[in-house]
């Protein structure tokens, strides 16, 4: 068989692979709580996979190796190492407290888990709407998706952006959430093999001594703090950004919610343990970015960094074709994990926590979450179609935005089980959301993730003056006897 007639038997096979996992997900799917979180029949490894799956995604796989191939160690330790931490973190501290409440009040997203627990309409309608931030990181996929498909078959990449969403879309309209976690669960093992293949195949780059290999490369580029960089050039940028971001990211609507799934608290030992592991080998992507540099590649364009090295690994040799179709079918369906996720919340969030709260349940609940999931697409497209430069500070502006908010109302409600007065996490969600804007629009901070965690430790601040200034104070001991 050819490579050519491989690489077109393969992506066939790829395709009805994942249609018949989501015709199967589509017969578990009978209502719109089954579209949103199923029927909590899932077993938790699987959920784990499918979760880690979904953080990874396009931009671990696809566009952050390109900012350690910029920038260096220092990059690598943000996303690596700093931003493993703060996943760890988060899921620790947030999930039995998450899947408690949430299971109390069968509540299906964070908006309605935010209604649950501070019991005001309004404040769920305020998340509901900036949750719709996370269409800049569905853009950030659909582009990365568009660049490695011109790299597997011969067409432009705005024909490649329609063909990545009009796949991804069919499947997820088939079965909600139970199409979004089997296929995952396919597309994570083909991350996982890939991710192994590639790290060991490029290390061959670094020689006997890895870090002289990277100083050799310039000046700051094997330093954890690169002087030289704009994004990563000291210990709050590097370390503390990486770390207070992603912590927050785990509060992204395509991610906290997979707690849900869950059926018991007695799974969310597994559920962790697995989403950890799996997510760790996956960062050994970032390796690419190091690997393209050493090889001498000079790549302009920061976001093609992974086509343009695999291209040239792999592109030059017969067998290396063969590689290099599985390889791209895999960081395809690395970025597709993550795109079905966000969209079934999406649409999901809006149905529930916009139309039904303001006008009531006059319409079908889960036909209705498909046309939102179309109307969402055709936005996104039109967003990706001339993709800003550096596609990967556009998505994190409006991402990180959305973490900045939400950090201290879903933090507070897991972990504070007294009563929080409304303007204690109002203000501090708009602190979050409004500080990240005004410090990264107006260019005062460079790095999205920096002028994000600025203001999410400065809305914390705000969250825990409120509740120093509202907790209950003891009676003096004189009044107690009167």
């Amino acid at each position: 068989m050819t490579p050519e007639l491989f690489k077109y038997a393969m992506s066939l096979a790829y395709v009805i692979l994942v249609f018949w996992l989501s015709w199967v997900g589509m017969r578990r799917t009978r209502d719109i709580r089954g579209f949103s979180i199923g029927n909590k029949d899932m077993n938790p490894y699987l959920i784990g996979i499918t979760l880690a799956a979904s953080i990874a995604s396009t931009a671990t796989f696809v566009i952050n190796p390109g900012f350690v191939y910029s920038h260096g160690l220092s990059a690598y330790l943000h996303y690596g190492l700093a931003g493993s931490l703060g996943i760890l973190s988060a899921f620790l501290v947030l999930t039995r407290g998450f899947l408690r409440l949430g299971e109390s009040h069968n509540a299906l997203t964070i908006p309605q888990w935010i209604f649950y627990r501070y019991n005001h309409r309004g404040f769920s309608l305020f998340f509901a709407f900036i949750n719709l931030l996370s269409i800049t990181f569905v853009v950030l996929i659909l582009v990365g998706c568009s660049l490695l498909l011109t790299g597997l078959f011969p067409v432009d990449q705005k024909t490649a952006l329609v063909l990545v969403l009009l796949f991804v879309f069919a499947y997820v309209l088939m079965g909600g959430t139970y199409a979004h976690a089997y296929t995952n669960t396919l597309q994570g093992v083909m991350m996982l093999a890939i991710t192994v293949i590639l790290v060991v195949q490029g290390w061959k780059y670094f020689g006997d001594a890895p870090l002289a290999a990277l100083r050799a490369v310039g000046s700051g580029y094997a330093d954890a703090f690169n002087a030289g960089s704009d994004l990563y050039s000291d210990f709050f940028s590097v370390f503390v950004s990486g770390f207070v971001v992603t912590f927050a990211l785990m509060l992204q609507p395509h991610i906290l919610t997979k707690v849900l799934y869950l059926r018991s608290e007695r799974d969310i030992g597994k559920f962790i343990a697995t989403t950890v592991v799996v997510g760790s080998i996956f960062t050994l992507m970032l390796m690419i970015g190091f690997y393209a540099r050493l090889a001498g590649l000079d790549i302009p364009e920061q976001d093609t960094v992974v086509r343009e090295y695999l291209l040239f690994e792999f592109g030059a040799s017969l067998w290396g074709e063969y590689v290099l179709v599985f390889i791209f079918l895999t960081l395809l369906a690395a970025g597709m994990s993550t795109l079905d996720g966000i969209l079934v919340s999406l649409s999901a969030m809006v149905v529930n926590d916009i139309v039904q709260p303001l006008y009531g349940e006059r319409y079908n609940a889960l036909a209705l979450s498909r046309y939102v999931l179309v109307a969402v697409g055709l936005l996104a497209v039109v967003l990706a179609w001339n993709p800003p430069p550096l596609i990967g500070l556009f998505a994190q502006k409006g991402v990180y935005g959305l973490a900045a908010a939400s950090l201290v109302p879903v933090l507070f409600g897991v972990l504070v089980r007294r009563h929080i007065p409304l303007w204690v996490v109002v203000g501090a969600a708009l602190i979050g959301l409004g500080g990240h804007l005004l410090l990264n629009l107006s260019g005062a901070v460079v790095n999205p993730a920096v002028s994000a965690s600025y203001a999410i430790l400065l809305s914390l601040t705000y969250g825990l003056l409120g509740l120093w200034c509202t907790r209950e104070r003891p009676r003096h001991a004189g009044a107690a006897t009167e």
